[in-house]
């Protein structure tokens, strides 16, 4: 009975150390372990897989962006794609995502936002091939002002027709509008000297005034420059940018918000006024620049450098999910 246990004790110890020693070898051997797949799966179709990035139903660049890869009105966006609120949540957004897909204005800072441009159709976006008409997905940047005598004072009033002025009229002011990305004509433009001269207004001090804007978000970098150079020019007068997408730039001169605390002195849309957004009241309304909608992808994606209108509508229906599928 005693040898029985002896070695019944001996075959338990040898187990246990058996056991210990296949412990170790596993801890240290190169070679992977059978569940590494499961918990770390292969890239395979997941690193491909497309990421769709859209924005709100009212915003401009959207309506150009459908517009130009046939999106009809009967066509249903695909269920996953997320919504962005502005176009400087959907360059953050795609920038970051090396999956993802959108569509930005040409005025966005691409490499700071870590994105790669794609060309459309085989065309580069840029000035040039806006105005040449060889790139397709285009759309004008729009604004509308408030009522003759509806402004706070005519003092305003003169201020804002000049602004109107500067970026639609002068050289100085289409130059900087350029700068900041957007495509201007200057056929027909003149010096602001000769322009300055037809507002006196401009001579006074007028810190005391605030010029607000509101609508497209799109617009905000050349608004922006517009404003700051346009600043020491007309008085020092301030101005307060509040830009929240092209349906609202209507409601807040002249629609149901533009006597509430949403009010602006001039509403931008990146895209034409619709027909219900009547504009003929305005003191003044029209185009200041052209602009294109660049569809965009992380600049870490190495699987696409162009695109075509077929294949964006595939993807933004839901129809292909995976830039493999697009080879």
């Amino acid at each position: 009975m005693k040898k029985i246990l002896k070695f019944a004790l001996i075959g338990l110890l040898v187990l246990g150390l058996v056991g210990c020693n296949n412990s170790t070898t596993v801890e240290e051997s190169d070679e992977p372990v059978e569940t590494t797949e499961t918990e770390n799966p292969s890239q395979g179709s997941d690193s491909t897989s497309i990421h769709v990035y859209t924005r709100d139903s009212s915003s401009g660049t959207r309506e150009a962006f459908e517009g130009a890869i046939g999106f009809g009105d009967e066509d249903v966006l695909t269920s996953t794609a997320s919504e962005v609120s502005s176009n400087g949540d959907m360059a953050t957004r795609v920038g970051q995502d090396p999956n993802g897909i959108g569509y930005v204005s040409l005025t966005t800072d691409f490499e700071a936002n870590n994105l790669k441009p794609l060309t459309f159709e085989g065309v580069e976006p840029s000035s040039e091939t806006v105005l040449d008409g060889s790139y397709l997905m285009q759309r004008p940047f729009n604004f509308v002002t408030r009522a003759s005598g509806d402004f706070v004072s005519d003092d305003m009033e003169q201020l804002v027709d000049a602004f109107i002025a500067y970026i639609t009229e002068s050289e100085e002011g289409l130059s900087v509008i350029e700068e900041a990305g957007g495509i201007v004509d200057y056929s027909n433009a003149r010096p602001w000297a000769e322009i300055a001269a037809e507002y006196p207004v401009l001579e006074q001090d007028n810190s005391s005034l605030t010029i607000r804007t509101g609508g497209s978000t799109s617009v905000e970098k050349c608004i922006n420059a517009a404003l700051t150079a346009f600043q020491p020019l007309a008085g020092d007068v301030q101005f307060a940018m509040n830009q929240t997408g092209s349906g609202d730039g209507y409601k807040r001169v002249l629609g149901e918000e533009k006597d509430g605390a949403n009010a602006v002195e001039i509403g931008f849309a990146s895209r034409p006024f619709e027909a219900e957004e009547d504009v003929t009241n305005a003191m003044d309304s029209g185009s200041f620049c052209l602009d294109a909608v660049v569809t965009v992808v992380s600049a870490d994606n190495t699987a696409l450098d162009n695109i075509t209108a077929a294949q964006l509508k595939e993807i933004y229906l839901g129809n292909v999910t995976d830039f493999g599928s697009l080879e």
